[in-house]
């Protein structure tokens, strides 16, 4: 069985893909008061030092060497300083630029094509960088199970999905289809099918059947879904070809604005994963995160129910950790993990924070 370690000295290697070129606009007139300007959400830190994105490097990094993880951000998030501090230690060659945003689709494409030049036989991981996970040596286990999965049967395309803890109504959610006895070693499923952002009476009825939140978290290998995106999404992979061929190139810069400036906006889940699902069931899985707390933060709504549940969850975590480290790391443990998202429901930090959010999303239920 292949173990992916932080050397980077497995074969296929394991690669991380952080995507950060969304614009984050449902979360803008919150970010807007407590800034003063419009920077995206997953460079913003809401509670603490770090931000969204820093975050996610430190999440990722406790599988995948920073050597490689690409991140993807659009052009204009350049221009704000606390963008380019906080993609000042990634190689350049790391970060891939998008002229602008056209989606999900050129989203993950872009630097997927960057990572195939570098690696053909590359295995990746993609990574949002708005998502907020509690425990994230868990989280990382299940992303390690799901590289270990791909690694023994390259044509495998493995979604990681969350437990659906109440009717969200702004995720989109996955149906496993029914095992019929069948036992998976990886405890994976297949999909039986996607369902984006139901109504209130759906969503129940969802969780009720089995369903899980989709997450967006998926490992393949690279070659695999370039092969699969060239036969279901093929104009817009045609165009990419042309951006492949010009990466590390002079005209690099060049060519990838050509085509930007004539690419019609594509999303990823729709345009590609659907039609996977229905072309290639069985090379498609669904892997169920367990006892992990996760939240994309999307939306004011989503940020103010974490901020609510935060203290007791974080409390819970605290104590497991404090009593399987050493008494002289505790402290470390605490400020590096902890302290950052002052999970202490009685700070005034917590509770600013908290009623900001309530002044922006109005004083409806969450």
């Amino acid at each position: 069985m292949t173990m992916f370690h932080r050397d980077g000295s497995c074969k296929p290697s394991l690669w991380g893909l952080v995507l950060a070129a969304g614009d984050g606009r449902r979360l803008q007139s919150y970010i807007r008061k407590v800034r003063g300007e419009d920077l995206p959400k997953q460079y913003v830190n809401f509670i603490g030092r770090r931000s969204m994105l820093e975050h996610t490097f430190d999440r990722v990094e406790r599988l995948i060497p920073a050597r490689q993880i690409v991140t993807v951000v659009s052009k204009s998030h350049l221009r704000y300083g606390a963008v380019r501090s906080q993609l000042a230690r990634r190689a350049p060659q790391d970060v891939v630029v998008q002229p602008e945003n056209k989606e999900t689709g050129p989203g993950v494409l872009l630097p997927l094509m960057h990572i195939y030049k570098r690696c053909p036989e590359a295995i990746v991981a993609v990574f949002p960088s708005d998502h907020f996970i509690l425990e994230e040596d868990r989280f990382m286990d299940h992303v390690n199970l799901a590289a270990r999965a791909v690694a023994h049967d390259s044509s495998r395309f493995v979604l990681l999905a969350m437990e659906a803890q109440h009717p969200e109504v702004e995720y989109g959610y996955i149906l496993p289809r029914a095992d019929e006895g069948s036992v998976s070693l990886w405890g994976m499923r297949s999909t039986a099918r996607f369902v984006e952002k139901p109504d209130p009476a759906t969503a129940r009825s969802l969780i009720h059947c089995g369903a899980l939140w989709n997450t967006m978290i998926m490992v393949f290998k690279v070659c695999t879904v370039l092969e699969a995106m060239q036969k279901l999404c093929p104009t817009m992979y045609s165009r990419f070809t042309r951006i492949l061929d010009a990466i590390g190139t002079a005209d690099e810069t060049k060519i990838t604005d050509e085509i930007y400036q004539t690419l019609e906006p594509l999303n990823f889940s729709t345009a590609f994963l659907e039609k996977f699902a229905d072309t290639s069931p069985d090379m498609l899985s669904v892997l169920p995160v367990l006892q992990v707390s996760w939240s994309d933060w999307g939306s004011p709504n989503r940020l103010l129910r974490t901020h609510k549940v935060l203290g007791p969850a974080a409390k819970r975590v605290n104590r497991r950790r404090r009593s399987s480290v050493p008494a002289y790391a505790q402290r470390k443990n605490n400020r590096r993990d902890i302290v950052l998202w002052r999970a202490d429901t009685g700070s005034s930090a917590k509770r600013n924070v908290t009623h900001d959010l309530e002044r922006v999303i109005g004083s409806g239920p969450v």
